[in-house]
This record gives structure tokens, sequence and C-alpha cells, in this order.
């Protein structure tokens, strides 16, 4: 099942909607650590999407992993780095502007992955998620097509709003896992090596500093449904979402078209 809402256990500053699916940052810069409100599944994602930024702070969201049941901490700490890492059987990536990709040991980083827009799969060691709900979007307007391909072909930031950014774990032959972030349908590679697999792991966001709100999107796993291919091919052959207004089709599925 797709992991679909925030823990009730967060940060001090941090403010969760009545569906505990988007969670605010309502005063300073700091105490905005959220956590899945369930363990994650190997190769199960949690993907969140940036939905409001705040001017005036240096840094952005952080993400990872944690072993620690939100339950059970004495106080959530008032930040993911170093706070909550130093509590050990943690671990978390600082998302930055750009350059997340993560190089293997003694490597440089590797070339960005030329993958088609339509692939429908993100493909992670034995793990397939669908793509499409992977990929930000802009709001429906007279340029939303422009900003729809720079999302596609990630030439906006990763800390761009709308940019969707998620953690999970691949598991090894050798027991243990890697982390991987993904960031707008591309995987980052593994950004932290060998966790271990003996404990329930938990998704951590850390809304910080200049990130304000996020929300999180659900993910289904397995093929895709009509309604995702329908969608694809009306994507593929319009100028932009606008031009769906037009089209002869019943007022929900182009509303499905234009926004998800």
């Amino acid at each position: 099942h797709p992991a679909t809402r925030f823990h009730r256990v967060h940060g001090a500053n941090v403010r969760l909607d009545a569906s505990r699916t988007r969670a605010t940052r309502v005063e300073s810069f700091a105490h905005g650590l959220c956590f899945s409100q369930e363990p994650l599944a190997p190769g199960q994602i949690f993907l969140v999407e940036i939905e409001e930024k705040e001017g005036g702070w240096c840094g952005h969201l952080r993400v990872g992993l944690t072993a620690h049941d939100p339950q059970c901490l004495p106080s959530v700490p008032e930040y993911s780095l170093p706070d909550l890492v130093n509590l050990g059987d943690t671990w978390v990536f600082a998302i930055t502007r750009s350059h997340n990709r993560v190089a293997p040991d003694g490597e440089e980083a590797p070339a960005r992955a030329q993958c088609p827009p339509w692939e429908p799969f993100l493909l992670i060691k034995q793990v397939r998620i669908p793509r499409d709900v992977l990929v930000g979007r802009s709001r429906p307007s007279r340029y939303s097509h422009i900003l729809d391909d720079l999302y596609r072909t990630n030439a906006l930031p990763a800390t761009a709003r709308r940019s969707r950014i998620g953690v999970l774990y691949a598991l090894q032959l050798d027991g243990t896992a890697d982390m991987h972030i993904v960031i707008n349908g591309e995987d980052m590679g593994p950004s932290a090596r060998r966790l271990p697999t003996t404990r329930p792991l938990y998704a951590v966001i850390d809304v910080f500093a200049s990130t304000k709100s996020v929300r999180v999107i659900p993910v289904e796993y397995g093929l895709p449904s009509l309604q995702t291919l329908c969608r694809l091919v009306i994507q593929k052959h319009i100028v932009h979402r606008l031009a769906i207004d037009g089209l002869d089709l019943p007022p929900p599925l182009k509303s499905f078209c234009k926004h998800e």
C-alpha cells in the first residue's frame, strides 16, 4: 500500500492538516521534523512535493531514514542534521539546489540519467516505480507546458516549488540496504549504504529553512492504470495542458490530466 500520511509525532513548529498529508513549518527555520506514519517496506518510496518556500533562510529540505520509532523518542530533535543523526541509526541527506547526485567511493559522480520523458517506470535495483507520479508539474497556465518540459528534463532546481522528492531503501545481497533519494523522477544514487534491515525504517522529512510546506504524494505500484495511460497519451499529443479544456472529454478526466 502507498505511504500516504505523516506521523502524529513531529517537530514543535510543524502543523499538519486534518488528513496529515500536508506539513507546514509555521515559524522560525527549525523544529520542522516529520516522519512517515508507518515504517517503509523495502522499495516503498515516501514522496513529497514542495508546496511553499520562504525567503530569508539558508538551506533546504532534508530527507532520510531512521530506525527510531517516532512514538518512542523522548523529544523530537530540533534538527535532523546533526541532532537526529547523532542519536544513531539515522541517515539524512540535505537537498541542495543542484549537485544532488552521489558519487561511489573513489569515483566521479555519474552522468545525469537520460530517461525518456514517457518512460513508464524508474528502476532502482529490483524496484519498479511508476515514473509519472514522481515528476512534479507546474500549475496549469499559459506557459505551463514550458515548465513541465523543464521538470521532465530535471532542469529546474531540486528545491523549486512543485519539485517532488522521495526516499526509499533497496535491499542488497548481503542483507543490508542502500538508501536512495529520488528527485523529479531521477535516482540520485545510494546516498547511504549498508543500512541494517533488522529494525523498521521510518522516512524522515525535515521541513527546514527555505522549505515552508510539503505534502505527501501517494505512489501506486504495479502496472499503470488505464486512467494514467490515457493521461500520458493525451499530454503527449497536445501543446500544453490548457489545450485539454477544448477536448471532448469528461470533466473529471480533464481535471486529472491537467493537475496530477
